[in-house]
């Protein structure tokens, strides 16, 4: 019985060899592929023997020919030019802006009429991603007047701040201080800018650009004493007082600050001196009178 075991088995065994031989390649590796052969000289002069090249046998290359277009048939129209046709109106040219580009495109809700005005609208970022405001464009200039680092204490500790006092004016008359606190100093700047153009005020100034008389002014501990001056004489005046008249226009008058030192505190009593100026026509308006019996 071990005998017919061991020849069966045999004969299995030799049977499975036979039929593993006998496979082709591509049954026991399924992804293998067969290399294209390689180019010689030999078939591609063959390949190129093939191809028929009788027809460049009478063409002189050296020869200048000219282009004869075939006639046009009976009854040719020709297509009417891309400038011919009518003008787009602005509705149409909004229209077709809204199917490229979607409806913030069109410019007739949310841009107006201009269909580029998207680019100015478009937020403009700093180096550290934080979007930088453009400058006010209103004809006031700003001038800084002091920026000083202040201090809270708190329950935790120090907060810092940084405070800047600017003057605002257009150098025609109209003038503003103001005031304003920020963790930077950009946006502290920005700040009392914004403070300075709500206090704007306008400085009495005859035709050679002083003031009509004196005036006087005082804010906390800061006084200030303003008087007028000839043509040429320029602003002599120190501090945050010379850069109120600059920016005002004033361009010949003095000014002394009497008392505190402090630029805030000058700088609104030099606004509050202002305020007490009165021109000349409209004293004699108030009293009813004209203008020449004012100095008799």
């Amino acid at each position: 019985m071990a005998t017919s075991l061991t020849s069966s088995l045999s004969s299995t065994f030799s049977t499975l060899s036979l039929r593993r031989h006998s496979l082709p390649l591509h049954h026991h590796h399924p992804t293998s592929f067969s290399l294209p052969k390689p180019l010689t000289f030999q078939s591609i002069k063959t390949h190129a023997a093939d191809i028929d090249t009788t027809f460049f046998d009478t063409v002189d290359p050296d020869e200048i020919t000219t282009f004869d277009p075939p006639e046009k048939p009976e009854g040719f129209v020709a297509p009417p030019s891309f400038d011919e046709g009518p003008q787009e109106t602005e509705e149409q040219i909004a229209r077709a802006y809204e199917e490229l580009y979607g409806p913030a495109y069109s410019g007739e809700s949310v841009l107006g009429n201009d269909v580029y005005v998207m680019d100015s609208k478009v937020k403009k970022t700093s180096s550290f991603g934080k979007v930088k405001k453009d400058k006010i464009r209103d004809g006031f200039e700003e001038r800084v007047v002091q920026v000083r680092r202040v201090t809270k204490v708190v329950k935790g500790g120090k907060q810092l701040h940084f405070r800047a006092v600017v003057v605002v004016g257009d150098k025609k008359g109209q003038v503003g201080v103001g005031v304003g606190k920020a963790k930077e100093v950009v946006a502290a700047v920005q700040k009392s800018a914004t403070n300075a153009r709500r206090n704007i005020i306008t400085v009495p100034m005859t035709k050679y650009l002083t003031f009509p008389h004196r005036s006087d002014g005082d804010y906390g501990a800061a006084k200030v004493m303003l008087r007028p001056a000839s043509p040429g004489t320029g602003v002599i005046a120190g501090g945050a007082v010379r850069i109120v008249l600059e920016m005002a226009g004033v361009e010949n008058a003095l000014g002394k600050q009497l008392g505190s030192n402090n630029a805030l505190n000058n700088a609104r009593a030099t606004v509050v001196a202002v305020q007490q100026m009165r021109q000349f026509s409209e004293v004699a308006r108030e009293r009813g009178i004209p203008m020449e019996e004012l100095w008799k």
